[in-house]
């Protein structure tokens, strides 16, 4: 539960993140991260972006706070600050990039199909034993690759749909839809 503004300390929370103090994160986003999901969802007009931008702030907030200098701004200021911007900066880096509907989304994903089934797989497996390998095998091409490209490689949704040249929404579909896939199999 958040507590009114004038009642949390920001500046001392972003010097406790600058330590590296994980309370201070947790604490950070249960005070700020509905509203932050706000100024996300209204710069970017969807759910699931909104959801990535405020995730990708908090990382950033993490990661940045001992940059913050109180001379400049209010902690609560720069906290908001650095999400408008990451949302901004999304919305222009992607502003040619297809906005999916669900319909739409199923047609991608049986038309890249087709796609996957014909192009190379991207992945050298080396070690070809366990299960996981098999289950990964199981999956089609563009799924794996998109699976191994997140968690072999660390990439960001944003950065495999570059990569791969699918639609944003369609991969996060690949992936969300790969995972339950693998779960099973392994189960």
């Amino acid at each position: 539960m958040s507590l009114p503004e004038d009642c949390f300390d920001y500046e001392a929370c972003l010097a406790a993140c600058a330590k590296g103090e994980r309370r201070a994160l947790h604490d950070l986003y249960t005070q700020e991260s509905a509203r932050l999901l706000g100024v996300a969802r209204r710069i970017s007009r969807s759910d699931a972006l909104a959801e990535d931008i405020v995730h990708d702030a908090f990382i950033k907030i993490w990661t940045r706070a001992g940059s913050f200098d109180s001379e400049r701004g209010s902690a609560r200021g720069w906290i908001f600050s650095v999400t408008r911007h990451l949302a901004l900066n999304f919305m222009r880096d992607n502003a040619n990039t297809l906005q999916v509907s669900e319909q739409s989304e199923n047609a991608l994903l049986a038309e890249a199909a087709l796609v996957s089934a014909t192009q190379a797989d991207t992945f050298e497996y080396s070690a070809r034993s366990g299960r996981i390998f098999g289950c990964l095998e199981q999956l089609e091409p563009a799924r794996r690759n998109c699976i191994l490209h997140a968690y072999v490689d660390g990439y960001s949704h944003s950065e495999i749909a570059q990569k791969v040249g699918a639609p944003l929404g369609t991969v996060k579909a690949w992936i969300r839809r790969s995972l339950v896939a693998l779960r099973e199999c392994m189960g």
